[in-house]
């Protein structure tokens, strides 16, 4: 898994961009990747895994999240499966331009102040910002400028939220141990249907296991083994929702023990694997 820095380029005749992508998951790369660029993802459909900052976490039909500058993340599309619907808007702070002392200017600072945690919308503020955004995409010019102050105003307003982070993480700890931190991810992404040797991942880091342990922990806030367990947990919904049964899911991501495997699974869901289908089959019955 590569871990990069993105360089984002205005649309033209704008000043922010705006990314609807509709295309096959095949066909995108969905890297660890940060920018100084503010990004608001609306997921329309689709089921995947949500990683911004330190948090890793899964969504099923749809997501919302506001993601703050420079905040290391992934694409909306790990994890997930066709169809997948998304819409990006990505925009600089300064931009931004009102009178300071104005309670919506003021709202909307706390807003991007919040963004640098990460922030996760609800159901109902999916629901009334997602055809704001897909109007966004029909919307040329001064229009265009001024629906994205609309939807920054109404997500200012929201208290259906919650924070991803506990703390902000400084994307100089993903750029200054980038090779490190790609060799790792790496090679969980090719290992993790396997037993994994941490041994074998501190020598790929070029570090000695008590040495790996300690930066694995700072750069990500968890153990080595958190992040295998939570990359396999991914791997699993995913599974799921493409009707393996929890048998099957529990094998193929690399656990040997389906007990063992259902108490990691609630753990970094809070759901049982049954419960989870449970909830995404009546999830899908109310769309």
């Amino acid at each position: 898994m590569k871990v990069s820095f993105e360089r984002i380029i205005p649309d033209k005749n704008s000043s922010f961009r705006i990314l609807h992508n509709n295309l096959p998951i095949s066909e995108f790369k969905w890297e660890y990747h940060y920018h100084p660029e503010i990004e608001l993802v609306g997921v329309v459909s689709g089921n995947g895994t949500r990683h911004v900052g330190y948090h890793k976490s899964n969504y099923t039909n749809g997501d919302l999240v506001l993601i703050g500058s420079n905040i290391p993340h992934s694409g909306f599309g790990l994890n997930s499966a066709d169809p997948h619907e998304e819409i990006v808007l990505q925009f600089k702070e300064e931009i931004l331009q009102f009178p300071q002392q104005e309670l919506d200017a003021i709202s909307i600072k706390e807003l991007l102040t919040r963004s640098q945690y990460g922030v996760l919308y609800g159901v109902s503020t999916k629901n009334l910002i997602l055809p704001k955004l897909k109007q966004s995409l029909e919307c040329e010019g001064y229009k265009r400028y001024l629906l994205l102050l609309e939807i920054l105003f109404e997500l200012s307003k929201s208290r259906d939220y919650q924070l991803l982070n506990n703390e902000i993480m400084p994307y100089t700890i993903i750029s200054k141990n980038k090779a490190r931190l790609e060799s790792t991810f790496t090679y969980v992404e090719d290992h993790y249907d396997k037993e994994i040797d941490i041994k074998e991942v501190a020598k790929l880091a070029n570090l000695t296991l008590p040495a790996f342990c300690n930066f694995f922990k700072k750069a990500t806030q968890i153990t080595f083994t958190e992040f295998v367990n939570r990359y396999r947990i991914s791997k699993a919904c995913l599974l799921i929702v493409q009707n393996n049964t929890i048998s099957e899911s529990c094998y193929d991501v690399g656990f040997n023990n389906v007990t063992y495997f259902n108490r990691i699974f609630k753990r970094y869901t809070g759901y049982t694997p049954s419960e989870f289908i449970k909830n995404y089959e009546e999830s899908k019955s109310v769309l």
